[in-house]
């Protein structure tokens, strides 16, 4: 469907290394993307302690991946790669995606609906009894949701991390973002997480009103429930699915009903 975005202005805000596909496609779809990134992926604080996490696979029954940042750099720790006995887990499809690409591995555990830790836990796999006394080591940036780990660790599992990468706020200059916003020159605004959206609000703060009025297009009811009661009161449209086609199908959709 070329040009069916054709002039749509939206702001991307993934960091940078994962911004250039989705820039592309809106490209070929007529909108005009703007890179703002409000988050940024760096080294975790303590490599050596997710080296030592990483370095003991093989006492656990089960490797789980939060993300795509998670696979990337695990297995930056992993010269050997991954133990080929070991079931992998991904929460969703692009982390699945990124496992097949960077290690030649479909996982064995990847919900067909939904893309979060509520899907995950949702498979037969990881109930009662069957989960009950497994070692399971989750592969996550610092700082993520806690949910996993404590809802399998009530089933029974035995639950370490492996934080592989820390997500911190860009050097950016908030007037590339706030010039076009204050000029009318902004149509919605993407967000992936609800980290990014507080990073948005401190960048931002100098145009509050008019950025709590701008839409938003966000990859979880999470982020939209976030952006309320942060004060956000323009349209928030929640894709249905996750990845790059997500959000154009979510952003053609909110075209057309407009």
């Amino acid at each position: 469907m070329p040009n069916d975005l054709a002039g749509l202005r939206v702001v991307i805000t993934r960091p940078p290394h994962q911004s250039a596909d989705l820039q592309q496609q809106l490209e070929q779809a007529g909108a005009r993307p703007l890179l703002f990134p409000l988050l940024a992926i760096d080294q975790p604080a303590d490599p050596a302690a997710a080296q030592q996490a990483l370095s003991r696979l093989r006492e656990y029954d089960l490797l789980i991946f939060i993300s795509p940042n998670a696979v990337q750099h695990a297995l930056v720790l992993l010269p050997d790669g991954l133990p080929n006995n070991l079931p992998l887990a991904c929460v969703g499809r692009g982390t699945a995606r990124a496992l097949q690409q960077a290690a030649g591995r479909s996982p064995e555990l990847l919900p067909q609906q939904g893309h979060d830790s509520e899907a995950l836990l949702a498979l037969p796999a990881l109930q009662q009894p069957q989960i009950r006394n497994k070692r399971v080591l989750i592969v996550r940036g610092e700082g993520g949701r806690e949910k996993l780990a404590t809802s399998l660790r009530a089933r029974g599992a035995q639950v370490g991390y492996a934080e592989v990468y820390r997500r911190v706020k860009p050097a950016n200059d908030p007037e590339t973002l706030l010039g076009p916003l204050r000029r009318g020159e902004i149509d919605i605004i993407s967000l992936s997480s609800s980290e990014a959206l507080d990073n948005l609000l401190e960048m931002g703060k100098s145009e509050q009103e008019t950025l709590q009025h701008t839409p938003l297009v966000v990859f979880h009811q999470r982020i939209a429930d976030a952006a309320r009661q942060r004060g956000f009161t323009g349209p928030i449209q929640v894709c249905e699915q996750p990845g790059d086609q997500g959000l154009l199908d979510t952003l053609r959709h909110w075209r057309h009903a407009e």
